[in-house]
């Protein structure tokens, strides 16, 4: 059967949607009303809408709860078990960072102090968001605190686009959301979905690939926003502990049953680091990883390791 595919500019990120169908005009309309369920989840999340629920809970932050769709509420819930399973690495409350200190651009020429950078993310603390599970309501203990989605609201929107796909009756497809991807099925011509993963310095060379078979990836690398500064690169992701730029990882790549737990690990294992990182995988059933570090060694965890052995058999 024939593969239809769409691209739309959505959440502020490129997403590709495909599905494998007899029927073009019904797959079309499928891709329509994905397209309309990523918009939907965008309305909720998005920072830069004043009207988002995102945005009520950032403005009343100090202030008051606010009850919030019990779909929110609920995203909400698993990323502070994420926050408590990673220590902190993963933290919603992220937003609060004083984005003026790091815009990586090329006005940035030098580093803030140690005092300014660990000031900039003094409200970063997942442990002062309060749930109220009776309410579904959100608070934000400290005035100024705000939450982001960037770490994991990619990921969910294209599992919400799957589910939604699926539930229209197209078994084999993929959304890939700039890099969060899931797929389902098989490609049209009945071999399994596959990606590679790139050399972070070398866009066209492939250090692996990985069938995927109804499983799901997510890919964070400091390639993707950076600046350079006396010859040493810096990322755009931040240690909430000291507030400067990580260093160590150049590139995490996760595998998982959902693109929104791929897409919440990928940061908080390059905070924490190769071995701590892989450790934490290894101990999750159903998830895989690949690590790059600045000297350009590749590790793998234990599933991904068991994976390739089998490969070889």
């Amino acid at each position: 059967m024939p593969l239809f595919k769409r691209t739309d500019l959505l959440m502020g990120n490129r997403f590709d949607l495909a599905v494998v169908g007899s029927n073009e005009l019904d797959a079309r309309a499928a891709l329509e009303k994905a397209v309309f369920e990523i918009q939907r989840i965008e309305q909720l999340l998005s920072t830069y809408r004043p009207d988002s629920q995102t945005n009520q809970i950032n403005e009343m932050a100090g202030i008051s709860p606010v009850i919030v769709d019990a779909e929110v509420f609920e995203l909400i819930q698993r990323a502070q078990r994420i926050s408590d399973l990673t220590q902190g690495a993963f933290d919603l409350t992220y937003g609060s960072m004083d984005k003026s200190l790091w815009n990586f651009d090329q006005k940035m020429t030098q580093l803030p102090s140690p005092e300014l950078a660990k000031k900039s993310v003094q409200l970063i603390d997942y442990q002062q968001v309060e749930l109220d599970i009776h309410n579904k309501s959100i608070f934000l203990k400290k005035r100024g605190m705000r939450l982001g989605f960037g770490g994991i609201g990619k990921g969910y929107a294209a599992d919400r686009a799957k589910a939604l796909l699926v539930s229209l009756g197209f078994q084999h497809g993929l959304v890939n959301a700039s890099g969060d991807l899931c797929a389902w099925g098989n490609k049209e011509n009945g071999k399994p979905w596959s990606i590679g993963v790139v050399h972070p310095d070398q866009s066209d060379q492939i250090i692996a690939h990985f069938d995927l078979k109804n499983s799901s990836v997510a890919t964070s690398g400091n390639y993707e926003k950076f600046v350079v500064i006396d010859g040493k690169k810096y990322s755009h992701t931040i240690d909430p502990n000291t507030g400067y730029p990580i260093q160590g990882i150049k590139s995490v790549t996760v595998f998982a049953p959902f693109a929104e737990l791929a897409d919440a690990l990928t940061t908080p294992i390059a905070v924490m680091g190769v071995s701590i990182g892989l450790d934490l995988i290894n101990q999750i059933p159903g998830l895989g990883c690949v690590v790059i570090d600045d000297d350009n060694q590749v590790f793998y965890s234990e599933s991904i390791k068991r994976q390739q052995l089998e490969l070889l058999k």
